[in-house]
């Protein structure tokens, strides 16, 4: 009788038990990452050959106290290694675990490496050799406090290693996982199995493997018992002949199928390509779906399981398409798969909430080093169709009827950056933006008064009915969560990406932004004010001022102004703005960027413009300013200065987005200077429900008599 013991992953412990003793185990104990056991040489190969679960089989060889390096060695002298290998073969040592005296686990390893090669030259047997790679024999010694526990590993390489998976996914779960989740998901052989995000299709194969008696093991070229002295060929024979005819005898019985389906066509490749090594083609079938496009692979037959990794982030507020993702998947579930039972792994159980579904059962596991949850759902049988158009119904009619009209006036304008919602209702306080292909959602934070579970699901419900009404592809969208705009907010750096993208507006081409920034770099409801700009520039010296990206620089370029200055604090959006001016065709000596505070500038500079817009911020107390600046309170001190700067004959666009603000009318008198409100003739179709947006005024020097 041998005593051995099988590690697995965390929390997967007493179902491997549950396996072990189906196979025959006895005295089974459950430990934290594994099970100790015992069994005859037929229980051992059995163990490694059908185990789905055991991360690898270990043969336990001794243990010992370790106060000192010296314990450590022999103890591991102690155990009689010629009659394990012989000097023939080769050997590797894995060692885990450190205490005071073994720092380092290189360090042990060595020690062990240099006790077990003593070993033999002590018995004037040649030196067996180390081999990292694929060696005849692993030793594993884990050292746990004072204790070293040293086994030989019967598995080799990890048995998770089935030998059908080539090639995986971006992140793909281990095949003995996988196994759990589908042994725990309540799904029965015989029954349909769907995996709507199947990634390389191990969920899959495992389940197809379960089904069909083929041993996990069947298709491993390499076993760590190969070297041991103690291996009995004809009886490892006898099993794997046994595993090959219940492998081809459960495939010719089988009758149901399995269904796998991904956004990816290199994923689906991939995954085929592993079903057919596994040896599982006639059973699984694959294609490439979006999960926004899933639907019942059998509408009129039995019901079945759908069972699911689905992808997770590590911050639910930057990953609004993995929200996209999951409510859309409850929405179909609802709609499409009444009877059917739903099992989800994920380490995001916010994300499970995304569902709307209340889960029956769960289970804890680790992924690796993620603390992961499996959900069971059991879904109503009633409830096929029932859900239709309940997500969000009231926004998803207006967004509805809001692209209807805005989508064909965009195309007539030339334009492919627009508003298409701007917290039209009360209880969707967000805007949706259109940038091309993709969409941004921009929510505003709601007020401490609104319950956080509730503004938190009325945003999912916002995401998924967007991503339905527009049929948008699940990366194609992307989430900000932002305060009302206070001073140089727009400023704000959220991430690292670098994801530029080109858009066209009107005769202009520009670079934005949609993920590093709270702004993309284009501001949408100035977009007449700029394409003004352009009009009136033709011959004239443009000053751009706060200027941003320079958008506003680019349509004056292209007008025909004949020298154009663009004037910023940061050299970020400055840069921004070179992009934007060389990808129009607009450089050299002509077109001049300078970093500046633009108050400071204002006050030293004795240059001359015909055309001057300005879009200051409400309020800037910057450290990289002198001074703290407040639209209301400083703009006709800010107008002295653009006066000087104004020749005879010449304009000012003065635009800013306090509400309420107020034109002090006689201060500008006293400059000699007057302003026309041009607001409504700036704002567009998209901004027609936010008149306060910001607004746009014309100052001209005053007409003398």
């Amino acid at each position: 009788m041998n005593s051995l013991f099988a590690s697995t992953a965390r929390g997967l412990e007493e179902l491997l038990k549950t396996e072990l003793e189906g196979l025959g185990a006895q005295a089974c104990q459950v430990v934290q990452g594994g099970v100790h056991y015992q069994g005859d040489s037929r229980l051992l190969y059995q163990s490694l050959m059908w185990s789905r679960l055991a991360s690898r089989i270990l043969l336990p060889l001794n243990e010992c106290s370790v106060y000192s390096d010296l314990d450590l060695y022999l103890g591991v002298q102690t155990i009689d290694w010629p009659a394990l290998f012989g000097p023939d073969a080769t050997f590797a040592v894995h060692f885990s675990g450190l205490n005071d005296v073994i720092r380092n686990s290189q360090y042990g390893a060595l020690k062990v490496k240099d006790a077990i090669v003593d070993s033999f030259t002590r018995k004037n047997l040649p030196r067996p050799n180390v081999e990292r790679e694929q060696p005849d024999l692993r030793i594993n010694v884990w050292l746990n406090r004072d204790t070293a526990s040293i086994a030989l590993d019967l598995s080799g390489e990890g048995l998770h290693q089935r030998g059908y998976r080539d090639s995986t996914g971006a992140a793909p779960i281990k095949e003995t996982l996988a196994s759990a989740i589908v042994m725990r998901s309540g799904w029965q052989p015989g029954n349909p199995l769907l995996d709507p995000m199947c990634g390389s299709g191990t969920l899959l194969i495992e389940a197809a493997m379960i089904a069909t008696d083929r041993a996990p093991g069947l298709h491993r070229k390499h076993w760590g018992f190969l070297g041991w002295a103690n291996h009995d060929v004809d009886l490892w024979k006898e099993i794997t002949t046994e595993a090959q005819v219940r492998a081809r005898k459960g495939l010719g019985e089988y009758t149901s199928r399995f269904y796998g389906s991904d956004n990816d066509s290199r994923v689906i490749e991939r995954a085929r390509a592993n079903t057919r090594r596994a040896g599982l083609g006639d059973i699984i079938s694959y294609e490439v779906k979006d999960v926004a496009k899933l639907t019942n692979p059998l509408p009129e037959g039995p019901v079945g399981t759908v069972v699911s990794n689905p992808p997770y982030g590590e911050r639910l507020d930057s990953e609004p398409a993995l929200i996209a993702l999951h409510s859309l998947l409850g929405r179909n579930m609802k709609n499409h798969f009444g009877g059917w039972n739903l099992s989800l792994f994920s380490a995001s159980p916010d994300l499970l909430s995304c569902l709307q579904l209340r889960a029956e059962r769960q289970f804890k596991a680790k992924n690796g080093p993620l603390d992961c949850v499996q959900k069971n759902y059991q879904l109503s049988a009633t409830s096929t169709g029932a859900q239709s158009g309940q997500i969000a119904d009231d926004y998803a009619n207006r967004l509805r009827k809001n692209i209807k009209k805005l989508d064909k006036w965009a195309r007539q304008e030339g334009i492919e950056c627009y508003r298409i919602y701007d917290a039209d209702l009360p209880d969707y306080n967000v805007a949706v933006d259109r940038y091309g292909e993709w969409v941004v959602v921009q929510e505003y934070a709601p007020p401490k008064t609104v319950d956080a579970n509730k503004a938190r699901q009325r945003l999912f419900d916002v995401i998924a009915a967007t991503m339905s009404v527009l049929e948008l592809q699940s990366n194609r969208l992307i989430l900000k969560t932002r305060e009302r705009q206070k001073g140089k907010s727009q400023y704000q750096k959220m991430d690292e990406k670098g994801d530029f993208m080109e858009v066209s507006e009107y005769n202009a081409r520009l670079w934005v932004n949609l993920t590093d920034y709270l702004d993309t770099g284009l501001f949408l409801d100035h977009r007449i004010a700029r394409q003004m700009l352009g009009k009136m520039s033709k011959g004239k010296d443009f000053l751009n001022l706060f200027a941003y990206t320079g958008s506003a620089t680019v349509h004056a370029g292209l007008g025909g102004a004949k020298t154009t200055t663009t004037v910023d604090m940061s050299r970020t959006y400055l840069e921004w703005a070179e992009r934007n001016l060389r990808l129009n065709g607009l450089s050299g000596r002509a077109h001049r960027l300078v970093q500046a505070d633009c108050l400071g500038w204002l006050r030293e500079t004795d240059e001359q413009f015909d055309l001057i817009f300005i879009d200051p911020p409400t309020f800037s107390n910057s450290k990289r300013m002198e001074e703290s600046f407040d639209v209301q309170r400083d703009h006709i001190v800010l107008m002295k200065d653009l006066k000087r700067l104004l020749r005879q004959g010449g304009t000012i666009m003065f635009s800013n987005n306090k509400r309420g603000f107020k034109m002090d009318f006689d201060g500008l008198a006293n400059l000699g200077l007057s302003a026309q409100e041009i607001t409504q003739k700036t704002l567009s179709q998209d901004f027609a429900r936010n008149r306060q947006i910001h607004n746009c005024w014309l100052v001209t020097h005053v007409a003398k008599d």
